[in-house]
């Protein structure tokens, strides 16, 4: 075999001379996501990833692939936050099932990390996936600082982030909840619970969009945005704060949108008219899956049941758009106690396990 490891040229447009290197290293992330998960419900497609790649005022990428003579038989990814004094970059690697153990997915890794100290980024964040029927390999186990849970050492994901100094700093729950034929009950769940609430939580209203946040929020809603960097369990991972105002909401709609994925959220107003909290659903085009994205509720209007009352909200919603679609998709940290109960309550089920590596 001749291997050849190179950056990913992006096109301007798909289905073009120019865009087949593209399209093969987006199947062939399709395909690496494919062997851990057994379908590829969590893999972007081409029309939905190249958006990302073209806008890169807030987000940097890029993107390498590793050729066999015309077969691209693995990738990596660089990602990095734009703002001011970001030092992070997020890494993945996938190799194709009969090309691993080569060394094709260490030589992609390198040619990322080279990347990423390129640019200035000296802390290097990776990412790798457990199914629920991979839990339970034996032997030694590998624990996070902060949670309960733990992921077999054994996995190929973690041996191979561990073998390349990588140290385990957070883990993520991913949970999923079939929504098929309980339309009814989400809307009876959200009417308890609006006549349940007490008298400060009575005083938030419940503003709900599709695709585009309304005008007047849009400020208020940066800011809660700009919490989900801040604000939520990081464990032991150095996470970048991000920057964000009216123009990045906006942008962030529009590269969605591009991508063809529909965005139902939900707000809790405050009765001083900001954003007191949201919660998004993604919907990919052609697929029967949904994504709960970013829920916060911000610091100084906890303890009045607003994440349920956003969840819930967002729901019912899916249920009028999309009734359709069949299973809702989430990862929360481990340690994430208080998001974790809502998701349980609202009859989300352990589906796998994500680990987030550093190498500082």
């Amino acid at each position: 075999m001749t291997l050849d490891i190179r950056p990913v040229a992006v096109p301007e447009r798909l289905g073009t001379p120019e865009a087949v290197e593209f399209e093969a290293y987006v199947e062939a992330t399709a395909v690496a996501d494919e062997s851990v998960w057994g379908h590829r419900r969590f893999s972007y497609d081409a029309p939905e990833l190249l958006p990302e790649f073209l806008d890169g005022r807030y987000t940097g990428r890029r993107a390498f692939a590793a050729w066999d003579g015309g077969r691209c038989v693995g990738r990596a990814d660089v990602t990095w936050e734009r703002s001011d004094g970001a030092r992070a970059a997020e890494i993945t690697v996938g190799v194709a099932v009969d090309q691993r153990r080569r060394g094709i997915g260490s030589e992609l890794l390198r040619h990322a990390e080279t990347h990423a100290r390129s640019i200035g980024r000296e802390v290097l964040v990776g990412r790798s996936d457990v199914p629920v029927a991979g839990l339970d390999l034996p032997g030694a186990r590998l624990e996070a600082p902060d949670g309960t849970r733990s992921i077999p050492a054994a996995d190929p994901g973690a041996a191979f982030a561990t073998r390349h100094g990588y140290r385990l700093g957070q883990l993520e729950r991913m949970s999923g909840l079939t929504v098929t034929g309980r339309a009814a009950e989400f809307r009876s769940m959200l009417a308890d619970h609006l006549t349940a609430r007490d008298a400060v939580a009575a005083d938030y209203r419940l503003v709900g969009w599709i695709d585009r946040a309304p005008e007047e929020l849009l400020d208020s809603l940066a800011v809660a945005h700009a919490s989900m960097s801040t604000d939520t369990p990081a464990g032991g991972i150095s996470y970048d704060e991000e920057a964000w105002d009216a123009d990045r909401v906006r942008s962030e709609e529009t590269l969605a949108l591009a991508g063809g994925r529909t965005t139902l959220a939900q707000a809790a107003i405050a009765p001083d008219g900001a954003v007191a909290g949201f919660t998004e659903l993604s919907l990919p085009a052609d697929s029967m899956a949904v994504f709960q994205w970013d829920t916060i509720v911000l610091g100084p209007h906890r303890g009045h049941r607003l994440g349920m009352l956003l969840k819930l909200g967002n729901l019912v919603r899916l249920g009028e758009t999309a009734p359709e679609r069949t299973d809702v998709y989430t990862w929360n940290a481990d340690e994430n106690d208080h998001m974790l109960a809502i998701n349980i309550a609202l009859g989300f089920t352990l589906r796998g396990m994500s680990a987030e590596w550093q190498h500082d």
